[in-house]
């Protein structure tokens, strides 16, 4: 046996195999790594690799499990690991006899220790990669004086009163490191924790979620250096001159990273090829250096963990940054950090808390630190003239806590700067502060009300010579061509402006660094990184220069670039959230199916259906889906040429179909666009069929019906009046009585035609036009025509844009859309998510199929 003098800054060893006294002697025998068997008599669990990996396996599924629980909620990831730690520890299991001793022996906790701080060290190596150091230089005044003030208010009044009550709850600890070490640990803000709790309440991309943003990473890095010094000041009894050699050397340590080690990474970035992925050998000597970071900054007296952290921040953001965040992340922050927080937990006994007036006298301090903060961040917010409510929303997210405070704390543990019940007292003040943020927040924070003087929120209402302003969303590169052909067909000009948003949308994967991804292209230019890894991030480049390059060539068109990382099930609060923030009139998204070699139609993601159905349910403004069957191919524009577009609109009558024929319009007006209107009107059958199925509200909807109709009319006869002398818009009317004739008389329109435009809801007198076709529709969210349009079924392939208005409440004139009055249970799932509009939308159904009469002739008119 060898005998180790282990010192695990520990007291004695209580019934539950818990560490008490400061040194213990703990026995290894060299033999005791692995197991020889069950079946060779062996216990695994007195074996260190066995026990390590039971340890694991025990904490990875008991932080599973509590951020399950704690996911409704809306609370960070990081509250449900440092209560998995406190639940595993001596407050909670650890009282189980024989827990402590199975599960967590004293013997074990070298290895375990040992593990978390590797598993620490690549966290915050991560952290700091995914910190963009340039905002510093970039951020506003008021986010730095925000920065500054969080800082300073709540560290003087932590230490003030720290220090009236220092005999009460610090007894026999050394003053000075004591007060600065809670200084520190009141004052920071969790950069880290911030992040994700602004992603989860959809803040992460407003002006406030900016302004956090750029506080906390300047708050995060003056706690790193506050940090340093408390951990000089804890050595200053020993020896006062090496409190100065500690700071001297992280200070040089700090020089040599970003003047010696920030050039080699460019070295590294300029050596890799465009398109290709890092080399191995490159991420295996950063990996390396991570490490030694580590090592220089512990060898000096510093914690391990600060070198890590600075060794991330001189990582620049592009390729190399997603490269290792893709490759380390998962295994860091799913199996290795748990474990600090499990060591944490291990060392926080509430059940050692006796003294209740230097409990409550502890309380009282954090409560008034982070009072403190609050004040003085609503302080410097009123004097930025900003509203009340978003000052102490501000307040509290610079409140929020986390991972630097764990190892601030375990740190002033280890100096014995802390003791026991002080720990204790504040790690659970700081799991009770961070989970406050968030439902604090989300209470508090009411935005003005952005649509206040924003009346033209759809295309019919707009202004003839106003901005259009469009959202476009995209999901691969592949929706890059469509959009820019549908741009250029929208005939921009500099007397009709058109200003996109370029909305690439990527999806949450579950890792953390995507919660803090949500650029605009100004931030690419600069480098960032603008994905989760490196192939979103790489989309994100390729559509930012398309879209730059469209922008260069075309006259009238202002884009900016924005990409958002957000969850499929959340993805169109951040779509409808930007299109309200923008004033914006029509959000385009791309259909979730693309057309096959053979012309036919194939789904991509079916969680894309999904987020489009949400958008249409959601938006306060008027919504397009495209489909795309070869609009790219004949709309891109070239410089000094216009590709000319057949465009025919299908109307039927209604909100949505007024909206189609606005965008439509606007086509037309396209030097190089020709139009086609289609006016479908029901014929005596037709009308008497509809009639006989609305019973006894024959009145009530024969009254709208009316209102709606002479609506149609009038905006079909301006349409006319305008363009009666233009060549290239044909308007024609054609009368039918059945969902078999219309869609005959669809079928055998010209084929020169390369986009139709529907409206995706028809008005009350297409409901005998189109009773068949409802009933046996596969893609809802298109409506019953653009349904017929997109299917594979459809003898033409054309591209199809489905139109939804946005008409807000009122009466069945004001809610538009519908489909008119369809009758029993059968059309009732077509009705789905349009509570707040009155909206009636789709449900789920057959494609169609077979053959229609061919109909006669078309009655023309100009």
């Amino acid at each position: 046996m060898n005998i180790q003098d282990t010192n695990l800054n520990s007291t004695s060893k209580d019934g539950g195999g818990y560490m008490r006294s400061a040194n213990s002697i703990i026995c290894y025998a060299p033999t005791m790594i692995t197991t020889n068997g069950i079946w060779m008599g062996a216990q695994p669990l007195e074996y260190s690799l066995p026990l390590f990996i039971f340890q694991l396996v025990i904490v990875v599924l008991t932080t599973r499990a509590l951020v399950t629980i704690l996911r409704p909620f809306r609370q960070p990831r990081v509250l449900a690991e440092i209560l998995a730690g406190v639940v595993l520890g001596p407050t909670v299991f650890g009282r189980f006899p024989g827990f402590g001793e199975t599960v967590f022996p004293m013997k074990s906790l070298l290895t375990l220790e040992t593990a978390a701080h590797i598993g620490l060290l690549y966290f915050l190596f991560l952290v700091g990669v995914e910190m963009d150091v340039s905002v510093i230089r970039r951020m506003g005044r008021k986010a730095l004086v925000i920065a500054i003030a969080g800082m300073i208010v709540p560290f003087a009044i932590g230490t003030s009163t720290s220090f009236i009550f220092r005999k009460q709850i610090s007894n026999g600890l050394q003053q000075g490191p004591f007060l600065v070490f809670l200084g520190v640990a009141l004052s920071m803000t969790a950069f880290p924790v911030l992040a994700r709790i602004l992603a989860e309440i959809k803040l992460l991309n407003t002006e406030l979620g900016r302004i956090a943003m750029s506080a906390a990473i300047v708050n995060d890095i003056f706690a790193w250096v506050l940090l340093a010094l408390a951990i000089a000041l804890a050595e200053t009894e020993r020896m006062a001159y090496a409190s100065f050699l500690v700071l001297l050397s992280g200070a040089v340590f700090v020089f040599f990273c970003f003047y010696f080690v920030r050039p080699l990474m460019w070295w590294i970035i300029r050596r890799i090829p465009e398109g290709e992925s890092v080399d191995d050998f490159y991420v295996c000597s950063i990996l390396i250096g991570v490490m030694l970071a580590g090592l220089v900054t512990d060898a000096i007296g510093i914690h391990a963990a600060f070198g890590a952290f600075v060794f991330g921040l001189v990582i620049p953001n592009g390729p190399l940054g997603a490269t290792l965040i893709e490759k380390l992340e998962d295994f860091v922050t799913g199996l290795l950090l748990p474990l600090f927080f499990v060591i944490s937990g291990l060392r926080t006994n509430l059940n050692q808390i006796q003294d209740p007036v230097a409990l409550g006298l502890l309380v009282l301090v954090f409560l008034l630190a982070s009072m403190g903060k609050v004040m003085g961040t609503i302080a410097v917010a009123l004097f930025y003239s900003m509203p009340l409510r978003e000052g102490l929303s501000l307040g509290f997210l610079m409140n929020t806590r986390g991972l630097v405070e764990m190892i601030i704390l375990n740190i002033g543990r280890d100096k014995k700067v802390l003791d026991n019940s002080a720990f204790g007292a504040l790690v659970l003040m700081s799991v009770l502060m961070t989970a406050i943020v968030t439902p604090v927040v989300t209470l508090v924070h009411k935005p003005v009300k952005r649509l206040v003087g924003y009346k033209r929120r759809n295309l019919q209402r707009a202004k003839p010579d106003a901005e259009l302003r469009m959202v476009a969303c995209l999901h691969n590169t592949r929706n890059v061509p469509m959009i820019i052909s549908l741009l250029e067909a929208s005939n921009p000009t500099k007397r009709s402006p058109i200003f996109i948003y370029a909305l690439h949308l990527v999806e949450l994967t579950g890792r953390s660094s995507a919660m803090l991804i949500v650029h605009n292209n100004s931030a690419a230019k600069n480098g960032r990184h603008l994905g989760p890894s490196h192939g979103s991030q790489a989309q994100s480049e390729h559509i930012i220069a398309a879209f730059e390059n469209y922008e260069q060539h075309a006259g009238g068109v202002s884009v900016q670039t924005l990409t958002a990382v957000s969850p499929y099930s959340t993805m169109h609060e951040d779509i409808c959230n930007l299109a309200e923030d923008k004033h914006v009139t029509l959000i385009v998204l791309p259909f979730h199916k693309q057309q096959t070699v053979d012309g036919g139609m194939e789904e991509t993601n079916p969680a894309i259906r999904t987020v489009n159905q949400s958008v249409l349910a959601n938006a306060t403004c008027s919504v397009a889906i495209l489909v795309d069957r070869g609009l790219s191919g004949t709309g891109r524009s070239t410089t000094g040429q216009h590709m000319s577009h057949h465009v025919a609109l299908l109307f039927f009558g209604g909100p949505d179909d007024r909206e189609a024929l606005a965008y439509a319009w606007r086509m037309a007006e396209h030097p190089a666009n020709s139009l086609t209107v289609v006016r479908f009107i029901p014929g005596e059958e037709a009308a008497m069929r509809r009639l006989s199925s609305t019973d006894s509200r024959v009145i009530t909807i024969v009254t709208d019906t009316e209102r709606e109709r002479q609506m149609d009319d009038e905006y079909l006869n301006e349409f006319r009046l305008k363009n009666v002398n233009d060549e290239t818009v044909i308007y024609m009317e054609r009368v039918v009585n059945n969902s078999e004739e219309t869609v005959a008389a669809i079928r055998s329109m010209d084929s020169i035609h390369d986009l139709y435009i529907v409206g995706r809801g028809a008005g009350e007198m297409a409901s005998g036009m189109l009773a068949g076709m409802i009933e046996w529709m596969e893609c809802p969210e298109l409506g019953p025509v653009g349904d017929l349009l997109a299917s594979s079924d459809f003898a033409a392939t054309v591209s199809v844009l489905v139109v939804q208005q946005y008409v807000g409440g009122g009466t069945v004139g004001g809610e538009g859309g519908g489909v008119g009055e369809m009758g029993e249970q059968p059309v009732q799932q077509y009705l789905n998510n349009a509570h707040n509009r009155g909206r009636m939308v789709a449900g789920t159904h057959k494609g169609v199929a077979g053959s229609f009469s061919t109909p006669g002739n078309w009655d023309n008119g100009r």
